[in-house]
């Protein structure tokens, strides 16, 4: 199999998780470099979650099991803002960050629960 051979790869769901992924791995980055390793490593494993999850319940061979998969996505989705609006809450991250990635979090959890619905 070549590495174009993930189905996951053409999923608008993963596609779009990985672009988040991006935005909050920029935000851990700067966490790190103010001296909040622990928050930062929280946010990275989260955030990450989101698109690891979708990818390994593609390789399920049940629709069931793909769904399930995609539940522990949609909740890691939901563990991530917490996350975000606890660094808000400690004036860790800016409004403008909180509201954009907020936003585009719960974009994602909306895509997740409809693509569920298609299996």
């Amino acid at each position: 199999m070549n590495h174009h051979g993930f189905r996951f790869q053409h999923f608008d769901i993963w596609k779009r998780a990985i672009q988040i992924g991006g935005e909050l791995h920029d935000v851990a980055d700067s966490l790190d470099s103010r001296g909040y390793r622990r928050y930062s490593e929280q946010l990275r494993a989260a955030a990450l979650s989101i698109s690891n999850n979708i990818a390994e319940g593609s390789g399920s061979d049940s629709s069931k099991e793909f769904s399930h998969f995609l539940n522990i996505a949609h909740r890691s989705a939901f563990e991530t803002a917490n996350v975000l609006l606890f660094l808000h809450a400690k004036s860790l991250i800016a409004d403008l960050d909180r509201d954009r990635l907020l936003t585009a979090l719960e974009e994602e959890c909306r895509m997740i629960t409809g693509f569920r619905r298609s299996l």
